[in-house]
């Protein structure tokens, strides 16, 4: 499934995105599963917590897909 993320300004960070879409119910949480490998961008493991994000690109986790696009 595709879920489709408004991004204010130039970038979210990746933690902060796997809160803000509800796919981690805290932020430590989002922590572990970057950390374990869990979230891939742009198809590609990411382990970077704070990876900044930009529109066009692609975060999947937990079996969704999210899409990041301008505000």
């Amino acid at each position: 499934m595709s879920i489709t993320f408004a991004i204010r300004g130039e970038y979210i960070q990746l933690d902060q995105l796997l809160k803000a879409t509800g796919l981690c119910e805290s932020g430590g949480a989002a922590h572990a599963a970057i950390a374990e490998g869990r979230v891939k961008v742009d198809a590609t493991v990411d382990t970077r917590k704070r990876a900044k994000m930009k529109p066009g690109q692609v975060v999947s986790f937990a079996g969704e897909d999210v899409v990041l696009v301008a505000e």
